[in-house]
């Protein structure tokens, strides 16, 4: 796939930790069909799990709109929940991360961190 950033697990947690936010749970990701900016806190609030533990396998992999029954992606990325979810047929993600085994996986882009600090600051504990 053309187009795709290839990052390392370290260049991967250097960016979260570059967020500047409170914890683990808010540290934050793009959906890359919808643009929505999600964290772990905002999957657990929107019924992935109850836990963190329960979510963490949602994280930076499915769109926060899966739980909310939020629709198909819409033509162009407009910021609002969508049901999308990485794995499947599509490859239409914009960033892998490459583990030690030299295996690449998908990802939702790592977000900025104004737009992680700006998802703490509205409202996900």
């Amino acid at each position: 796939m053309s187009g795709v950033e290839k990052i390392t697990v370290d260049e991967f947690r250097a960016r979260l930790d570059a967020q500047g936010v409170s914890g683990r749970t808010h540290k934050a990701f793009k959906c890359p069909m919808c643009g929505t900016v999600q964290s772990m806190q905002t999957l657990i609030d929107a019924g992935a799990g109850p836990d963190e533990a329960s979510a963490e396998k949602y994280i930076g992999f499915s769109c926060v709109g899966r739980f909310t029954g939020a629709g198909s992606p819409r033509k162009e990325p407009d910021g609002k929940p969508c049901n999308w979810t990485l794995g499947g047929l599509f490859r239409l993600h914009k960033l892998e991360v490459q583990t030690p085994d030299g295996e690449y996986h998908p990802h939702f882009e790592v977000a900025t961190p104004d737009e992680a600090v700006a998802l703490e600051k509205a409202g996900a504990r």
